[in-house]
């Protein structure tokens, strides 16, 4: 109430973000807390000029969603808060090290079906790709961006296809720069199945968008997450072109259907990666060269093997 009494005090705004941020840890004001989030966000969105404001509103949001995301608490901000949010990302769209904060808020945000919907509404994904591409170099913020990306592109009534079409070369240069760190890696996979899954790769991008997600499972075979999202998001391609099924079968580091038994037998135990694995050979059965070549590389055997490990799936 003291704070949206005095909403162009900047002093009043300071000295109570000061003061609930006094209470995070305080479990039992963790409720009242989660209800301050909107008074937060607008005294960062009245006071734009303030980074010390902005700065302090930001640790104080992040330390109360990462209290409900613990605690299982969906936090799903309105329009207002994702707005405010926006203009706050744009104001320091140079302050690298104050835009990684920003970004991984804007990732624990987006973990809300309804907090995406009210980002993709006021139109981040634009800030997010320029972001990328400004910081490229920089492994919180593209593990941060993708993620988001994620969250917005999975949802199934998007409006964006245009924006999201522009999303996959960028988010094809963040894996391609991070290829060898495994937690970046894994969020570019994710976004990019996303994205496949929206049918925003066009025909052109499917063959180098295939290997780069065979170069992903070859650097990472050992994180199943990774595993199961680069295959869904080949199985996507190839859903779209048999231009990825044959940049599977002739890819010039390597078969990709050797890859594809090697990924089950490490992660045999894995009944996701297992599933991914099938969607993956079941879009490429549908093309007769492909289940033809698939055959001599005796993919049966396979598929029979996974059978047996899982008789009830």
């Amino acid at each position: 109430d003291f704070m949206q009494a005095s909403w162009d005090i900047e002093e009043v705004q300071a000295k109570g973000i000061q003061h609930l941020a006094s209470f995070v840890k305080d479990k039992s004001a963790f409720p009242c807390l989660l209800k301050c989030t909107e008074v937060i966000t607008c005294a960062m969105k009245t006071h734009i000029d303030s980074p010390e404001l902005h700065v302090a509103g930001c640790t104080l949001l992040l330390e109360i969603l990462s209290q409900a995301l613990e605690q299982g608490v969906m936090v799903d901000l309105d329009e207002c808060v994702a707005s405010c949010l926006l203009h706050t990302v744009r104001k320091h769209s140079e302050n690298e090290e104050f835009l990684s904060s920003l970004c991984t808020l804007l990732m624990m945000v987006s973990a809300s079906e309804v907090a995406a919907e009210n980002l993709r509404k006021v139109g981040v994904i634009p800030d997010l790709l320029s972001i990328l591409r400004r910081f490229l170099h920089n492994d919180e913020i593209c593990f941060s961006c993708c993620a988001v990306l994620w969250s917005l592109a999975v949802s199934e009534n998007n409006g964006d296809q245009a924006v999201l079409e522009s999303a996959v070369p960028v988010t094809s240069a963040v894996l391609q720069q991070h290829l060898q760190n495994g937690v970046v890696a894994e969020s570019a996979c994710s976004a990019l199945w996303a994205l496949s899954l929206q049918g925003c790769v066009t025909d052109s991008d499917c063959e180098p968008t295939a290997a780069l997600l065979l170069d992903a499972l070859r650097m990472n075979p050992e994180r199943a997450v990774l595993v199961k999202n680069a295959s869904l998001a080949l199985a996507s391609l190839v859903r779209l072109s048999e231009t990825a099924a044959l940049a599977i079968l002739l890819d010039s580091k390597g078969s990709g259907i050797e890859l594809i038994k090697d990924q089950y037998h490490l992660h045999f135990d894995e009944p996701g990666v297992a599933e991914a694995l099938c969607l993956l050979i079941n879009e490429m059965a549908q093309y007769d060269e492909v289940m033809l070549d698939m055959r001599s590389q005796k993919m049966e055997k396979l598929l029979s093997e996974i059978k047996l490990q899982f008789p009830f799936s």
